[in-house]
């Protein structure tokens, strides 16, 4: 396989996979769902938190996080959910790619609570004023929304949480060791006439005035 530099030994068959990994087992060969039961519907109703994949025309992949009060997903009915569209930074990566392509992956979280819930489907970008209506916070709604045509749901293991301790506090680091978004921003951005003091500046005129 070509364009993977340094990697060795590179996979390209799926057979060869199976033979080092085997076979799903009966449970998770049978997990996935069509449609928002219940579960679905409840887990959804309680997470305030949930990451969009989607890709463009080519196939280049963007996953993007999505945050807000337990509940701000819509469920229109059991086969269809609306994602509200809060402002941004302008790139419009996921909309872009949704108008391309409009196969979408989503993974919703519920914090503590270690296992996820997947669901996969085909998405569009709404402009439905009654929807929308639904989804406004401080009077303020969405201008678009994401439509999602659900496919397939299925609740996803908690080995990956279970690895990361990420709900442990005990595994959380400090103040001092966190990564300076500010100062990694200003470092990609290199406008030689903007400081690490003006973009955390930006950052948090940001958060406090345009969040809705």
């Amino acid at each position: 396989m070509q364009g993977f530099g340094v990697f060795r030994d590179v996979v390209t068959e799926q057979t060869v996979l199976r033979e080092m990994f085997g076979e799903p087992s009966r449970v998770v060969q049978n997990k996935s769902i069509d449609h928002l039961d219940e579960h679905c519907r409840d887990f959804i109703a309680k997470s305030p938190f949930l990451v969009i994949a989607t890709s463009d025309e080519a196939g280049r992949c963007d996953a993007s996080p999505r945050g807000d009060a337990p509940g701000f997903v819509h469920i229109v009915d059991d086969r269809h959910l609306v994602i509200p569209e809060r402002p941004g930074n302008k790139r419009m990566d996921s909309l872009r790619n949704i108008l391309a392509n409009s196969q979408i992956g989503l993974i919703f979280l519920i914090p503590t609570l270690q296992e996820t819930l997947r669901i996969n489907g085909r998405a569009c970008v709404i402009r439905d004023e009654e929807i929308l209506e639904k989804m406004a916070v401080n009077e303020k709604r969405p201008l678009v929304g994401i439509g999602v045509k659900v496919e397939e749901c299925y609740m996803h293991c908690a080995k990956s949480f279970m690895r990361s301790g990420l709900w442990n506090p005990e595994t959380w680091p400090t103040k001092e060791n966190v990564p300076n978004a500010a100062q990694i921003l200003a470092d990609h951005i290199k406008l030689p006439d903007l400081t690490v003091k003006e973009v955390a500046e930006g950052l948090m005129d940001s958060y406090k005035n345009r969040l809705y």
